[in-house]
């Protein structure tokens, strides 16, 4: 009977993957026609992907989760812009990185991603338009700002047209099983301090802890090197073959960092937008309260205020603010229109769909 039972439930998912293959090239024809009617122009719409992700979500009656049928749709997304013409996506490299990973979620695996030596190489092969876009990150739940990112935000031309939030997981990979004559641990500066209290606990006081430009760079001096180890994901672990010595030793439980996609066009309102932009304020008592004073008085919520040197003069700041909305939005604009009255620059970075997660 349990036989009969699983052939049936088997019959009954060959027929479904059949009317799913078919109803996907259905799509992609559809995805196809688009493109042929745009006649070349940008294929690729954050405020259209966003709001079709958001829709399948709000549809979705399981037994998949949200996040499971997101991640779905989005691969069949990617398969139909490929027809069209596959993206072109420059990270921080080599391949590994979590960049690469948070590149991939965005954009799928049809997407070609770019591994670059630096942030500033990402950004100025977008600039020149030898690529489409860039994902770099921006700030981390546990170490705060990547200084690097905000510091090219300043003087890119490019904006930014999406984000991505990806829950980061670390681990202890090493070349050979074991603790055992460790002389030296791996890692990008931010990951090494995620994990500061996990080595302090677990590795000997002699071990030097020494910072590289990526984590996937940790894991590949690790693989050259039985005395070090690197932390750094899963995926540069499989990439050079290490072994797992402990898993998931980042200090927080809730580690997570948001990345940019950032590119030339702007992107239409979604109904759940983020706006970001720069602005300087005279040197004077009382200027920062001016700055954002407006704000609050139109009833926008500010996400995130951050600042750095401009490096026009010393101790001359510049600042970052994150807020909810598009700057379309009537209580942003008239926000936003108050704060160019009383900035001494204003640079509006870009308005954006919020991360699906």
């Amino acid at each position: 009977m349990s036989d009969e039972l699983l052939k049936q439930h088997r019959d009954a998912i060959d027929a479904i993957d059949a009317q799913v293959l078919d109803l996907l090239n259905q799509r992609a024809g559809h995805a196809r026609e688009i493109g042929e009617i745009k006649g070349g122009g940008v294929i690729y719409r954050p405020e259209r992907e966003a709001d079709v992700l958001r829709r399948i979500q709000s549809i979705n009656r399981g037994p998949l989760p949200d996040e499971s049928v997101a991640r779905l749709f989005r691969e069949i997304m990617s398969e139909c812009l490929a027809l069209e013409k596959p993206l072109s996506i420059a990270y921080l490299g080599p391949e590994g990185t979590f960049s690469q990973l948070a590149a991939t979620k965005h954009f799928g695996h049809a997407a070609r991603t770019v591994a670059c030596s630096s942030i500033d190489e990402a950004f100025r092969l977008v600039e020149a338009r030898t690529h489409d876009y860039v994902v770099a990150p921006v700030e981390n739940s546990t170490e705060g700002a990547v200084g690097r990112t905000l510091d090219l935000m300043v003087t890119t031309p490019l904006k930014i047209c999406g984000e991505v939030v990806l829950r980061i997981h670390h681990h202890l990979l090493r070349k050979v099983p074991g603790m055992d004559g460790i002389r030296r641990v791996y890692s990008h500066a931010q990951s090494l301090a995620q994990c500061h209290e996990w080595l302090n606990r677990q590795l000997p006081d002699n071990v030097e802890r020494v910072s590289v430009a990526s984590n996937a760079e940790a894991a590949r001096l690790a693989s050259l090197d039985e005395r070090a180890c690197a932390i750094a994901g899963q995926a540069a672990a499989e990439r050079f073959a290490l072994v797992k010595l402990a898993e998931n030793i980042e200090d927080e439980p809730n580690n997570t960092t948001r990345f940019l996609v950032l590119g030339y066009q702007d992107v239409a309102p979604t109904g759940k937008d983020r706006t970001s932009v720069i602005v300087s304020a005279p040197n004077r008592p009382g200027a920062v309260h001016e700055l954002v004073e407006p704000i609050a008085r139109y009833g926008v919520s500010m996400t995130k205020f951050e600042s750095r040197p401009s490096k026009a003069g010393l101790w001359d700041y510049v600042f970052f603010i994150d807020m909810e909305g598009h700057a379309s939005d009537a209580a942003l604009a008239d926000a936003l229109a108050a704060l160019r009255s009383r900035a001494s620059y204003v640079k509006l970075l870009g308005a954006y769909p919020q991360a699906v997660i």
